[in-house]
């Protein structure tokens, strides 16, 4: 069993992360993705082995009705041909943002996350299987956090079909296909970041990984703490 600890974004200065953590999913490249030359430094300023996990930015995953959209730096029009996943030319540059980022950062993990208004239409579907057919996959691992209505039978048709790992938070619901498990951990008892997770929750945390490798990334507040925590914890069991 292998298990990969870490945040939802630094939580604290990078040198400090670097000696802590193996791994970080970066927040901002979902937001806006910045200059292509902050990403040469960080690469260079952190372990060989430290791995960068994309956060894949709003521009394909959702619409500019979102209010995550007001933190977007850049002005856009035409802002029907953004989200969703939509095929459209915006939405494929979006992509080539986002992979030129991951070849700098040697990223292989690039998260895609969908809001609860990503329902599951026909329309949003076929989106969905057409973005992920033309697309590139290279050495890329794609991991998908579906929100909202989603059945069980519906999220493993498409993960089964387009190779996507299914991202959970493990104390919500179980992940239903992919080569790895990628759990994002998001407070209890429903998205309350202010929650400190505890030992108990750790016993029960490590109950839910398995024989693949388990990337385990905090995303409350206090998540530096609880992922520090948490390493304690699995040293003291010999993992």
């Amino acid at each position: 069993m292998e298990i990969k600890v870490g945040t939802c974004g630094f939580g604290e200065g990078k040198n400090k992360y670097f000696k802590h953590f193996k791994v970080v999913e970066i927040q901002e490249t979902f937001y806006q993705t910045g200059n292509f030359s902050k990403y040469e430094k960080w690469r260079k300023e952190a372990p060989d082995d430290f791995e960068f996990v994309i956060k894949a930015w709003q521009l394909i995953t959702h619409k500019p009705s979102s209010p995550t959209y007001k933190r977007l730096k850049i002005k856009i029009s035409n802002k029907e041909n953004y989200g969703f996943f939509k095929n459209t030319k915006e939405v494929f540059e979006a992509w080539e943002t986002i992979d030129k980022i991951c070849q700098i950062l040697k990223t292989k993990l690039i998260l895609f996350q969908t809001p609860a208004s990503f329902e599951p239409t026909k329309e949003n579907k076929e989106n969905l299987k057409n973005f992920f057919k033309k697309i590139e996959r290279k050495n890329y691992i794609f991991i998908w956090e579906p929100r909202g209505k989603w059945k069980i039978k519906e999220i493993k048709e498409i993960c089964k079909k387009l190779n996507l790992v299914h991202c959970v938070d493990p104390f919500k619901e179980k992940p239903i296909f992919g080569e790895i498990n990628y759990f994002r951990l998001h407070g209890m008892p429903n998205y309350n970041l202010r929650y400190k997770y505890t030992n108990e929750d750790f016993k029960e945390l490590l109950r839910f990984c398995d024989k693949k490798i388990n990337y385990v990334m905090f995303n409350n507040i206090s998540m530096v703490d609880d992922a520090k925590k948490f390493q304690t914890f699995l040293n003291s069991k010999n993992i």
